[in-house]
């Protein structure tokens, strides 16, 4: 039944997501098209949009891997401009709450909400000041958008996130298309509240601010478990399951790219070996000059360094001392599933709020149950002196440096550009700029510049938000309201 299921899913929807670079003008009805879809279909669709988070770019961005078939722009930092691909997304959600309301049904528009956060959350985080209010209202004569500011955007999306919450406990329709949690509300809530925690954390700079009250938000989550229920185990994971069926394989899957280019970073590589951590062994395969060498060695193990030369790191996998990803990421059409919200994550995000006196509770119990749910996500046994490394112990005075250190090892090539946005917020974990290939003045830059569409087709509302965000101007090294 589930192989029937999927393969009707592959024949009526695509499962993958390019980034386009879409104009908000375009994104109007096409006369051409047919105006009615049932709503089930359209969760379908956005759902296989939004949990499929599995990015070489960010991988690359974020130091899990290096790149040798030339200078990459994400491992060099000297990237510019990003698109809006994601009105697309929007626009389709739009349009599931409308076919939702138009049949009388509720539910398909409460889970709207969450994805109309999800996605707008996505687009403010990257660039800073984008349109919302007035975003895809093309069918009402509106092409040229207001941009809303960063905290306007923020503010909205937490009230609606806890609305959906709510929303969700009272309803009593069956949620039909859903190939994430098979209509099972209970996951839903926990996986809305589990995110709803995650949008506060990323306000963290912002705990002065009154109108946002993220401390108060995040106890009434933590103090109210059976009005706001959260993930238990790694069977709550939103996570996007991946066929052996053609355009529901692995996104890199037989990826000839994966297999001849990329390498494990030096840096993370390293940072495993320090912590004696095995799931090094699942990640990556031994460097070819180890090849005979025994596997559970960790001296088998080596990375180039993210920032340094090309022709470097180019010569030093020539050479045989760089170790590839493991071949499951390319062999296996099935592999892991795509994460967009995980038990893992929350549980740190948990524990990083305990540090900081948000709410009274155990930092180390959520701590140590976000390392032994990614542990298991991995398939790796975790060794029972695990924590008896000094490096790895929550001890008193850096204990959000290793909540972040793990939390990033537990989203190896997983849930997207999420670690990369942490260390932005954190500075944890450190990404080396300090090589001799490094771009951009040597600093990571703090967002994308606006897409040049939108300086042809929406200049005055564009120039506005620059000036009143960027005294810079569009610029990648520009801070966003997020990081003040």
């Amino acid at each position: 039944m589930k192989r029937i299921i999927a393969i009707i899913i592959l024949l009526l929807l695509p499962l993958f997501y390019f980034t386009s670079c879409s104009k908000i003008e375009d994104l109007q009805e096409d006369p051409n098209r047919a105006t009615s879809v049932s709503p089930e279909l359209l969760l379908t669709n956005i759902q296989t949009k939004a949990f499929n988070n599995v990015s070489l770019s960010s991988a690359l961005a974020s130091r899990y891997l290096s790149y040798t078939n030339g200078v990459n722009s994400n491992q060099y930092y000297n990237w510019q401009r990003s698109g809006f691909g994601k009105y697309d997304d929007l626009k389709q959600v739009k349009k599931m709450m409308e076919e939702s309301e138009k049949a009388g049904i509720e539910i398909y528009q409460i889970l709207g909400r969450f994805f109309n956060s999800y996605f707008i959350i996505d687009l403010t985080r990257t660039f800073g000041d984008v349109p919302y209010t007035e975003a895809v209202l093309a069918t009402e004569a509106i092409y040229q958008p207001v941009y809303d500011s960063q905290k306007s955007i923020y503010l909205s999306v937490l009230d609606d996130l806890k609305s959906v919450s709510d929303a969700l406990a009272e309803n009593q329709e069956p949620i039909v298309g859903d190939i994430i949690f098979k209509g099972n509300k209970l996951k839903w809530r926990k996986l809305i509240n589990a995110y709803y925690l995650r949008v506060l954390m990323s306000l963290s700079n912002k705990t002065g601010d009154s109108d946002l009250n993220i401390r108060s938000r995040f106890q009434e989550i933590i103090n109210n478990p059976a009005q706001y229920p959260l993930m238990t185990s790694n069977s709550d994971n939103g996570a996007l399951n991946y066929f052996n069926i053609q355009d529901n394989r692995y996104p890199y899957f037989n990826d000839n790219d994966l297999q001849t280019a990329y390498y494990m970073e030096q840096n993370f590589v390293d940072k495993l070996k320090d912590f004696e951590d095995p799931r090094l062994f699942r990640f990556a395969e031994p460097k070819p000059t180890a090849a005979d060498d025994d596997m559970n060695d960790f001296e088998s193990y080596g990375g180039l360094k993210g920032s340094e030369d090309l022709n470097i790191n180019t010569s030093k996998a020539v050479s045989g001392e760089a170790s590839r990803i493991a071949e499951r990421y390319f062999f296996d059409p099935v592999n892991e599933p795509s994460i967009l919200m995980s038990y893992w994550e929350q549980e740190f995000i948990i524990a990083e709020a305990a540090v900081r006196s948000w709410i009274a509770v155990d930092p180390e119990t959520h701590y140590r149950n976000g390392v032994a749910a990614s542990f298991d996500f991995f398939k790796t046994p975790m060794p029972e002196d695990y924590f008896d490394n000094d490096r790895i112990d929550l001890d008193a005075g850096n204990e959000i440096q290793k909540i972040l250190e793990q939390k990033y090892i537990s989203m190896f090539m997983n849930t997207g550009w999420q670690i990369f946005f942490e260390q932005r917020r954190t500075g944890f974990p450190e990404f080396n700029t300090d090589g001799a290939g490094i771009l951009n003045n040597g600093r990571i830059p703090k967002r994308w510049m606006y897409p040049m569409d939108e300086a042809t087709n929406n200049a005055e509302h564009l120039e506005e938000a620059i000036n009143r965000q960027f005294s810079e101007g569009d610029d990648i090294n520009a801070q966003m309201w997020l990081l003040n």
